[in-house]
């Protein structure tokens, strides 16, 4: 796997499990009610849960890839997102992506493509002052299908004035693969949310990296 870094002119963020780290806030919180006697894997386990509360088209597009019934799963999971619960609390940031972000702006116009909606999007990124680091906030009601539809990633090349093919699509998840894979996108698939690896690599990400902070090496190892 690796990235053509001569066709990227533009990035677009995931927010959960990529920018945010909330979730493993989350996780700790209910990780109390899977006990190790009936779990192999309390924390693993714990962190599916959530998932499957927090976004749940992220759990649903690998048993639709399973049964091949894909398009009528997608359908689901769009109806899903548009209703789906909201977890109150506190938001987390991945260590190092402020910084990240201030040594990325300038070098590429940025983009947060999030299903999230747009009030707890913009209550993360405010929290943390990272709004000044984005040209475009694409949210989960701003294209007519959220991910794992192409549609917010083409939405957001648009907004940038880059081609979709000209974006890399940065995400925790098969449904972010997905999404930028549609829109043509190159993508790169983070281990620091809820993605798994053999499931990254297996939706057809062209770059796994251990976090989000590591993209930076990547990305100015060739720029001027």
């Amino acid at each position: 796997m690796s990235l053509d870094l001569s066709h990227i002119q533009a990035l677009c963020f995931d927010v959960d499990g990529t920018l945010s780290d909330t979730d493993n806030l989350y996780t700790q919180k209910v990780l109390r009610f899977f006990p190790r006697f009936f779990f192999k894997d309390p924390a693993r386990a714990a962190r599916r849960f959530i998932m499957w509360i927090e976004a749940p088209g992220n759990a649903l597009l690998g048993l639709a890839d399973t049964l091949g019934i894909d398009d009528e799963m997608i359908a689901v999971i769009h109806w899903l997102s548009r209703r789906r619960m909201r977890l109150p609390g506190k938001f987390l940031l991945i260590p190092g992506v402020d910084e990240m972000l201030s040594q990325l702006h300038g070098r590429y116009p940025m983009a947060v493509v999030s299903a999230r909606d747009e009030e707890g999007t913009l209550a993360f990124l405010e929290q943390f002052d990272l709004v000044k680091y984005f040209d475009v906030i694409v949210t989960g009601l701003s294209a007519k299908h959220t991910k794992p539809y192409p549609d917010p990633i083409l939405l957001a090349a648009q907004k940038m004035n880059v081609s979709p093919e000209a974006c890399l699509m940065i995400g925790d998840t098969t449904v972010d693969i997905r999404a930028g894979k549609s829109a043509g996108a190159q993508t790169v698939g983070v281990l620091c949310g809820f993605g798994e690896e053999s499931e990254l690599k297996r939706m057809g990400a062209d770059l796994i990296l251990p976090d989000t902070t590591k993209l930076l090496k990547v990305l100015t190892h060739s720029k001027i």
